[in-house]
């Protein structure tokens, strides 16, 4: 999970949720919003850390696996005990590419 991240994309939001975000952000002691480099850290790190070597199904935010939690309150920290559930990943997979395969199938071409 990178968090929220401030980017240039934000310079397509309407004027009056920009300012309102601004306006929030000054408020805070510690800015929720991240930097692009700050986003990318958890990613980088999962991705090229021996430590998970063949290991898969684990949600990690700020550079720490994430705490399992009953319900998400920032939108931010935490993973829900049913985004665990292997047997449900499985099912989610084969749906998908059950799809993508009739999708393929149906095109002309």
């Amino acid at each position: 999970m990178p968090g929220g991240i401030w980017t240039n994309l934000q310079r397509h939001w309407e004027r009056d949720v920009l300012s309102g975000m601004k306006t929030q952000m000054a408020a805070q002691e510690t800015s929720v919003m991240k930097t692009p480099e700050q986003g990318a850290a958890t990613s980088v790190f999962v991705a090229t850390s021996p430590l998970f070597d063949h290991i898969g199904g684990r949600y990690f935010d700020d550079c720490n696996e994430s705490e399992v939690v009953d319900e998400i309150v920032d939108g931010l920290h935490g993973v829900r005990v049913y985004a665990l559930d292997s047997g449900a990943a499985q099912r989610l997979w084969d749906l998908s590419d059950e799809l993508i395969s009739s999708a393929q199938n149906a095109a002309p071409g």
